[in-house]
């Protein structure tokens, strides 16, 4: 023990070292820039300062992971950055060099020329320990090292926050080999809950940026989440790892910026999400180009001028053939009819051309995307004429909608973005151009989001991330050639998979796996390699105890100092936010991006990636019930604890049978009373009424405060009908 603490003082001084440079550098870094040969140089400058300081580690992080001693008897530490002293002697080399590359590969079967690779353990920079790997020695089979090692299992103690963590110090080799893939190829991602992929893909960029920084820059790579919440939780890995300027994004930004929120059924949405709906689109854009009257007459300077509908419509159909997108042909025509009416006579100069641009306007109207889409879903009859022969009347009377009175009050819905994005890029082309997209979720985008996310790249290169055991929603897969199918065919296809679970423990998997072969037969369960505290907790409640029994488990949970995700289908979704609300708990919506709280309020379509100390799934069967996949969506709920988990219920805590013999049984929430028209019913409305409310206190609220709930909810009731009772005269039950 004494020569190894003698060993850790010692690395310890050249941890201090390389610290005390790392943040004299980034004092220099934040001085005023030097004196420029101009403003525009000095502009420069302060950007590649700012951005270089920003791009460092924190000061409070380690300055290294670890070590390697090649056979030459060199020695190098690897870290976040390459660190140099004042002589320019390299104290740390950076992750994503190619020492990087021997740190993480190096095994028993390829040493590649290391004789030692040492970890070390940290708080901050402050070193706590050390294993060390001398491949002389080492008699294990090199898949030794696909599996965990004691970095990667001490970082899955760390508590978890709203924010994902880089995983510089704990990759491990398999996850490695992923993130070096050539740029070149479409890579698909293949893993279960808790295997890294997310992380991977995100650390490859880095690595992409590093290794291929001739032809790659951060402007380069778009990140695409499945919601606001997924993408809040990742964006701090990038520019941890000194990339910041790789824009990250929803998949419902991917889109022209209007209102949304507007919510619609099943049906429609899916009707949306089908690849048909690009050339009904492309078709109704082409029918909204007219044709000319018989002879077209134009007032220039008090002199009439005529163009034949002949000649006009031989200009309008050269346009139509001219290639290109819908404003640039409308360009063409443009200068064509300029052409002839100069021809005739008319004036040269531009500015007095006002009437070619009202006939333009005429025959080829200049249109935005919401424009043209809101007048196509206002008019059956364009719909009809733009989806004849594809789509079915029923169908047709789906996408129907009487549009707002004014373009700018239109509320737009999630299927409605992608169609935007495609009516955009048929009027004004793509903008936008990536030579490198990274898509996580994959396998839940519908056809027309996955087109919003090819037609901006490039050159097809893309990081492909999901696993189809957890596809659920209106566009569920059980083959990736389904979500490649409507992405660019230039690249390579490969797909690689991460077989070892970090983050779930293994009492939770084991409980979860059991949904599998319903789920999604023929999956093959993970290796776990870490046991977590304690089993999964069942709790089988009654329904009026429900909200009360969560609300004490995420208190139990919050105040041993964990970040919690309470996973909760719609129908219980109303009690669980009066109960936290009258627990006095502090918690958050995941909808709106707040999982910097404690406690969470998350949907499982929202659950998807993220990840919690501890998860309290409520009513399974419910979870099951709310979509056709339901079991992948409940193993998705399951599989977000990183330590502890807590299932609340009224009835099976982990249905297993299919879901037809499920919804059938499963109380579903009521939105609106109606009035019962049968006399004989036991209970009236209010009664009905009076139960569901009291049945939202009791387990909502401890029995001290039911009178001051009641009070308060009496008050509000009154504001909200706008009268005031008489002091004193407050009701209660």
């Amino acid at each position: 023990m004494e020569s190894k603490a003698a060993e850790i003082a010692a690395e310890q001084q050249h941890f201090d070292l390389a610290h005390k440079h790392r943040e004299r550098l980034r004092a220099d870094l934040g001085e005023n820039p030097d004196a420029a040969a101009n403003a525009g140089a000095g502009r420069w400058l302060s950007t590649f300062r700012r951005g270089r300081r920003e791009s460092l580690a924190g000061p409070e992080q380690e300055v290294a992971i670890g070590r390697v001693d090649l056979l030459e008897d060199e020695r190098y530490y690897i870290g976040r950055e390459t660190i140099f002293d004042d002589q320019r002697n390299v104290l740390v080399v950076n992750w994503q060099s190619d020492l990087g590359k021997r740190y993480y590969e190096a095994s028993p079967d390829d040493p590649q020329g290391l004789r030692l690779k040492r970890s070390f353990s940290c708080e901050g920079n402050r070193i706590l320990d050390f294993a060390d790997l001398v491949f002389e020695q080492l008699v294990e089979a090199i898949a030794a090292l696909d599996g965990p090692d004691a970095a990667l299992l001490g970082e899955l103690e760390r508590g978890r926050t709203g924010a994902m963590h880089d995983i510089v110090a704990t990759i491990q080799a398999a996850q490695y080999r992923l993130m070096r893939f050539p740029l070149e190829q479409l890579l698909i991602i293949e893993g279960g809950p808790g295997t890294g992929k997310t992380a991977v893909a995100l650390h490859r960029v880095s690595w992409l940026l590093y290794n291929e920084h001739e032809r790659l820059r951060p402007q380069d790579v778009l990140v695409v989440g499945p919601h606001p919440a997924f993408t809040r939780y990742i964006r701090s890995v990038l520019p941890s790892l000194g990339d910041a300027d790789v824009e990250q994004v929803d998949i419902d930004q991917l889109g022209p910026p209007v209102q949304r929120g507007r919510q619609e059924d099943p049906a429609t949405r899916r009707i949306k999400g089908e690849a048909r709906m690009a050339r009904l689109l492309a078709h109704a854009l082409e029918t909204r180009i007219g044709s000319p009257e018989a002879a077209e007459r134009m007032l220039f300077d008090g002199r009439f001028l005529t163009l034949t509908g002949a000649e006009i419509a031989a200009e309008i159909a050269a346009a139509r053939q001219a290639g290109g997108p819908y404003a640039q042909r409308r360009q063409f025509l443009r200068a064509r009819l300029a052409e002839l009416v100069r021809a005739r006579g008319g004036p040269l100069e531009a500015e007095r051309l006002a009437p070619v641009e009202n006939l333009l306007e005429r025959l080829w109207p200049l249109q935005s995307a919401a424009a043209f889409l809101r007048g196509l879903f206002g008019s059956r009859a364009r719909l009809s004429a733009a989806g004849a022969g594809e789509f079915s009347d029923e169908e047709l009377a789906l996408l129907y909608r009487r549009g707002a009175d004014r373009l700018s009050a239109q509320v737009w819905s999630a299927a409605d973005i992608a169609l935007l994005d495609e009516v955009d890029e048929l009027i004004n082309g793509v903008t936008g151009r990536y030579r490198h997209i990274v898509v996580d979720e994959a396998q839940d985008l519908s056809p027309m989001q996955l087109r919003a996310v090819g037609r901006r790249s490039a050159n097809g290169s893309m990081t492909i991330v999901g696993d189809l055991a957890q596809s659920t929603g209106a566009w569920a897969r059980d083959s990736w050639d389904e979500v490649t199918e409507h992405l660019p065919q230039t690249q390579q296809r490969v797909l690689a998979g991460l077989r070892y679970g970090y983050r779930v423990p293994r009492q939770v998997y084991e409980f979860a796996a059991r949904l599998l072969p319903l789920a999604a037969p023929g999956t093959e369960p993970l290796t776990v390699v870490r046991d977590g505290p304690t089993d999964p907790g069942q709790h089988v409640v009654e329904p009026g105890e429900r909200a009360g029994r969560v609300a004490q488990i995420a208190r139990d949970h919050l105040e041993a100092q964990r970040f919690v995700g309470i996973i909760c289908p719609a129908a219980c979704r109303a009690e669980l936010e009066f109960a936290l609300h009258a627990n006095d708990l502090p918690w958050g919506r995941a909808d709106q991006g707040e999982l910097e709280r404690a406690i969470n309020l998350v949907s499982p379509q929202e659950a998807k990636g993220l990840e919690f100390d501890a998860v309290i799934v409520v009513e399974p069967e419910e979870i099951v019930a709310e979509d056709p996949r339901g079991h992948r969506l409940l193993f998705v709920a399951l599989t977000r604890t990183i330590r502890y988990l807590d299932i609340v219920a009224s009835g099976e805590t982990l249905p297993l049978k299919p879901p037809g013999d499920v919804t059938s049984r499963i109380p579903r929430q009521r939105t609106v009373i109606e009035p019962d028209p049968d006399p004989t019913v036991e209970l009236s409305l209010l009664d009905r009424l009076a139960e569901d409310l009291t049945a939202m206190i009791a387990g909502g609220a401890p029995q001290p405060l039911w009178d001051e709930v009641l009070q308060r909810t009496a008050a509000l009731l009154d504001q909200r009908s706008g009268r005031n009772r008489p002091k004193g005269r407050h009701h209660r039950s």
